[in-house]
């Protein structure tokens, strides 16, 4: 079994930790992170292959691993697939949120659609996710943890105007579900990782002009899908039982120095 280098061994042993978006990247880091520490984790995105070989790689760490198929967009699936894993596992005590995307464009070239698409994946896909892991744990009567992951900063963003919008209202979202949700023994947080060395970075024009800024930064490298899992982890830790409703920018200091990609 792989561990940990910074928390206790065993220290979410029995847990079961669902994650969206778990295939790859960050999403991945974090399933790599708490399945060290004896969790069981479920992985959903839309993609089988990915989930499939993410799985594979998990279990032959030692972890164990189960994952579905799942568009968070569609709220009949999101519903189906939350019984069926309830079912075969048990109501998870984490979720993370890590399911998103966008893309870049200025913003009189967004079009009605992927303007629309953007929201739903990132903002309405998240509260449909978080709204049924509530609803189980309410009727199962037990606490829970739920992690957004949004952006470093959460304001103006050039070039992301439909992406600026979705991740700020995911943080908003987070402030009022944990005021409202924290009767119920749910803790809501927000984590918003800045350039985060992955795949989907790939995508993005502004990365490489982005890549030249990297040295102006305070701590001056990419991040780590490993660095954000520890703040997650973290978070869903006992040692932060005290904490909902907040938002941490993990960005090596990134929005400290402007948040253009190319200047």
């Amino acid at each position: 079994m792989t561990t940990s280098s910074i928390f206790a061994p065993h220290l979410f042993q029995g847990t079961h930790v669902l994650i969206t978006g778990g295939g790859t990247g960050i999403g991945f880091g974090c399933a790599l992170e708490l399945g060290a520490l004896g969790a069981r984790v479920t992985l959903v995105s839309r993609r089988d292959e990915v989930l499939r070989k993410a799985a594979e790689q998990l279990c032959s760490k030692g972890i164990e691993a189960a994952w579905h198929v799942l568009n968070i967009r569609d709220n009949a699936a999101v519903e189906e697939v939350m019984k069926r894993i309830i079912d075969e596992h048990g109501v998870p005590d984490h979720l993370i949120n890590n399911a998103g995307g966008q893309f870049s464009s200025p913003a009189q070239d967004i079009t009605a659609n992927g303007f629309r698409a953007v929201m739903d994946l990132n903002v309405q896909g998240t509260w449909q996710m978080s709204r049924c892991f509530a609803k189980a744990h309410r009727e199962a009567g037990k606490p829970g943890w739920i992690i957004n992951i949004v952006f470093p900063h959460v304001d103006a963003m050039e070039n992301f105007a439909h992406a600026a919008a979705a991740r700020a209202a995911v943080v908003n979202l987070t402030r009022s579900l944990a005021l409202e949700w924290g009767a119920d023994k749910l803790l809501v947080n927000a984590v918003g990782p800045g350039p985060v060395m992955t795949k989907a970075l790939e995508h993005y024009e502004e990365a490489e002009s982005g890549a030249s800024m990297i040295d102006k930064m305070p701590v001056p490298r990419f991040g780590t899908p490993q660095d954000v899992a520890w703040l997650v982890t973290f978070l869903l830790s006992p040692a932060a039982n005290w904490i909902t409703g907040s938002y941490y920018p993990i960005d090596g200091g990134a929005q400290l120095v402007g948040r253009r990609w190319s200047s």
